[in-house]
């Protein structure tokens, strides 16, 4: 069968007629006809029975449909990533950020590339990681940016950065002239602990189990920016990813590096089949610099 008849087979099967087809393929109803005739002498069997009006798929039709429809798929899926590639030629980028990565870091990036290139349209979405993938397999975005991803077939991940750790407390909490601090130090203390369901908040538990260290946890925050914000209100002490740390908000903080510090990686996510476009890696060479500098800048408490 070639391209055209599978288009038409398709999409008389899924209407249920001539007629709803010719309106979906945008054509004419004679033209369908002759579309589908073709097909059928080309196989040399019928793909429809016509019965009192109706078009009533055939056996071989409904065994044909399922290997149809994967094809159809395919081809849905080649049009879109034509249309991502023609995309690239005007300037837009589409890309996904879990959420700390979208509170300064991301849109910092995309403030300095727009300064110097305003005809770019930017797609953005804030999702979790599992949620990236998925846009990225079903072609929605170009690249996503994620926290300690997990391998996942046909992904790419380059990493942007290794931060660390940190801990953060409330202004009024008084560690003296310490520059780094244990999680020792913080027992005893009200400690917000970052969710398992997040790959930082599995790191930092596991870490926590094979210290065998015991902390007053009095509450489990499903986001970092609101482990930041309990700390902030004086709910208790944290330690959070290094970007959450730096990241706006809440002035009245202070940090401490983690000794033994831990680093996570932060990485660039894109379709090992659809590599970036030209403009797309414009955009990360701005997206590098933008982490680079954010990361070299001090944090609360100088570092």
């Amino acid at each position: 069968m070639r391209l055209r008849h599978i288009e038409v087979f398709h999409a008389v099967y899924s209407t249920g007629s001539i007629t709803n087809a010719a309106k979906v393929l945008n054509v004419s109803q004679p033209s369908v006809s002759k579309v589908l005739a073709h097909a059928e002498q080309s196989l040399g069997y019928a793909l429809f029975e016509r019965i009192k009006g109706k078009i009533i798929p055939t056996q071989e039709a409904e065994r044909l449909i399922s290997h149809v429809s994967g094809v159809y798929q395919d081809i849905g899926e080649l049009r879109r990533v034509a249309e991502n590639l023609k995309a690239s030629d005007t300037g837009r980028i589409r890309i996904a950020v879990t959420p700390a990565l979208g509170i300064d870091v991301v849109p910092g990036a995309i403030a300095a590339y727009l300064s110097d290139h305003s005809e770019t349209l930017f797609e953005i979405e804030t999702l979790h990681y599992r949620e990236i993938t998925r846009a990225l397999v079903e072609s929605r975005i170009d690249i996503g940016v994620a926290f300690e991803p997990s391998p996942f077939p046909g992904i790419s991940a380059t990493t942007l950065a290794n931060p660390e750790f940190v801990v953060l407390a409330h202004a009024d909490v008084d560690f003296g002239a310490r520059r780094a601090l244990s999680l020792k130090d913080l027992a005893g203390m009200p400690f917000i602990k970052l969710s398992k369901r997040g790959p930082l908040g599995e790191m930092l538990d596991n870490h926590l189990e094979t210290s065998d260290l015991k902390l007053h946890t009095v509450a489990h925050a499903e986001t970092y920016q609101m482990a930041k914000s309990l700390v902030a209100h004086g709910a208790g002490i944290t330690v959070v990813d290094e970007i959450t740390g730096r990241s706006a908000g809440h002035e009245n903080l202070v940090a401490w590096r983690l000794d033994p510090a831990i680093y996570f990686q932060v990485a660039l996510l894109h379709l090992d089949a659809v590599p970036p476009s030209i403009v797309t890696r414009r955009f990360v060479s701005y997206l590098q610099s933008y982490v680079d500098k954010f990361l070299d800048e001090p944090l609360h408490r100088s570092l």
